[in-house]
């Protein structure tokens, strides 16, 4: 950031929520001369931790509670994305007219010479995130993932010396705040509902989506889904937006709905696009070259190959040196050297002739129906945690086909059993994890599997859906007596 703009002294910012992308946000604004306001409503002690930390970077701060009127004076306001839009301080900032904006926002502002992959999409916008970061470092390129994947930009934004690449995860949640998004390439991996405990229609969860191309240009370049017409046409959804601010008009898409500048797709359905999916030889085609024998992709299942088509579409238009025969073999090798992320699919081991996989980042219902498609053992299937507001219904058809019984647990255990009683074998259990997980190994035989896969969120029980993954593992890993 220069010196002309940086935070004026006398202007105070505000930081709603003191996570990871909350406190590394702090931390910027704090070094780049700005009074920092930061608070959260929890109180515990790894709040305490890092109020402490801030506090000694000369931020202003409040643990277990909102000062809400000065959230409300603040010149700005950085949400972290777990903090709901209904949330006091932000109603507030709202009434107060206080822009408010996320942690990616603040970093973005911070970061220069460094190009950006930007990847959205309802699901395997994760494991796409790093497989670019993964194959652009495979190139040699000095390249992290940041972004929803786990990394805050603000964190990378901190360090001394930027990156050249960042492979950036984008949720709705920040593209909603986000209003300078301009990616060098955008990525859209595929859409369904999702987060309908938070969007009152899944329009609006898709209008966020669509944000991802709010900056769009003839110069943009796009990785889009060739088999999803809602992916296809989501950039035409911001017709409908009002101007931006100050007026600034919003650009418009392409009358059929694709956004501006070049796009390109990836299908695993269809020959012909810049990636595709060459089932009669096995192969992963790109940009008119077989790329990869499909037996060399250690992922499960043909959304993983739909996440291999769009990262090496996406890192191979970015540049034209990623494009060279030494460059393609390179890519190659990436693609081959990658491993599924934890909590995607991940083996957690086999246990008494039992497999046992940790599939904790399944946290829609259409993630989940991947999971359960790509089962090729009879299954016991763990199902539950907080509902987010889709119903079970649809997973039914893949259910009765692969799996011996599903086993609804936690909160949205009485909604699951509602929705799927009757349709497949079931059983309620409540919301003790370690029972959850001992019905399981009752209930499975060896040659069978056991699939946590929950199509929920994980807050019921658990802080994150990695310490539920965490968890389901050591279970599966302890010794019956």
């Amino acid at each position: 950031m220069t010196s002309a703009e940086s935070p004026k002294a006398k202007e105070e910012i505000a930081v709603v929520g003191l996570g990871k992308s909350g406190r590394a946000a702090a931390l910027l604004l704090a070094r780049a001369g700005a009074r920092v306001y930061a608070s959260d409503a929890e109180s515990s002690p790894a709040s305490e931790k890092t109020a402490s930390e801030l506090r000694g970077a000369g931020v202003s701060v409040d643990v277990g509670s909102h000062d809400v009127d000065r959230i409300a004076r603040a010149t700005k306001v950085v949400v972290s994305p777990g903090v709901p839009p209904n949330a006091p301080p932000l109603v507030a900032a709202r009434r107060a007219g206080v822009c408010i904006v996320s942690e990616i926002e603040i970093a973005l502002s911070m970061l220069r010479g460094t190009r950006t992959i930007a990847v959205t999409g309802t699901n395997g916008k994760t494991t796409t995130t790093a497989l670019i970061g993964h194959l652009l470092r495979a190139l040699r390129s000095d390249a992290v993932d940041a972004g929803n994947i786990g990394t805050p930009l603000a964190e990378v934004a901190l360090a001394a010396k930027h990156p050249q690449w960042i492979a950036l995860e984008l949720s709705s949640f920040q593209l909603h705040d986000t209003p300078s998004i301009a990616p060098d390439v955008g990525v859209v991996t595929n859409l369904s509902p999702d987060h309908l405990d938070r969007y009152a229609r899944v329009e609006e969860y898709y209008l966020d989506k669509a944000l991802i191309f709010r900056n769009m240009s003839e110069k943009s370049r796009w990785v889009l889904n060739g088999d999803q017409r809602e992916v296809l046409t989501l950039a035409g959804t911001l017709r409908d937006l009002p101007a931006g601010p100050a007026g600034k008009k919003r650009p418009n898409a392409h009358e059929n709905g694709l956004p501006l500048g070049k796009v390109s797709r990836f299908s695993i359905a269809s020959r012909g696009e810049e990636a595709w999916y060459d089932r009669e030889r096995d192969e992963l085609v790109v940009l008119g070259e077989p790329l990869l024998p499909r037996r060399d992709l250690m992922l499960f299942g043909d959304h993983n190959v739909a996440n291999a088509l769009a990262a090496s579409l996406a890192v191979m238009i970015a540049d034209p040196t990623h494009r060279t025969p030494e460059a393609r073999h390179k890519i190659a090798d990436g693609l081959r050297s990658f491993r599924a992320l934890k909590h995607r699919l991940e083996v957690a081991g086999e246990f008494g002739g039992v497999l046992w996989i940790n599939d904790s980042k399944a946290t829609n219902v259409s993630s989940t129906l991947v999971a359960v498609e790509g089962m090729t053992r009879p299954t016991v299937l763990l199902l539950g945690g907080r509902h987010k507001g889709e119903p079970y219904t649809s997973l039914a058809p893949a259910i009765a086909r692969t799996c011996r019984i599903v086993l609804a647990y936690g909160e949205s255990a009485p909604i699951v059993e509602q929705d799927l009683k009757g349709l497949v074998p079931l059983e309620r259990l409540g919301s003790d994890f370690a029972e959850v997980v001992a019905r399981a190994r009752a209930l499975s035989q060896p040659g069978d599997a056991v699939l946590l896969s929950p199509a929920c969120s994980s807050y019921d029980m658990f802080k994150n859906y990695e310490e539920r993954g965490a968890v389901f593992k050591r279970l599966a890993a302890e010794r019956q007596g």
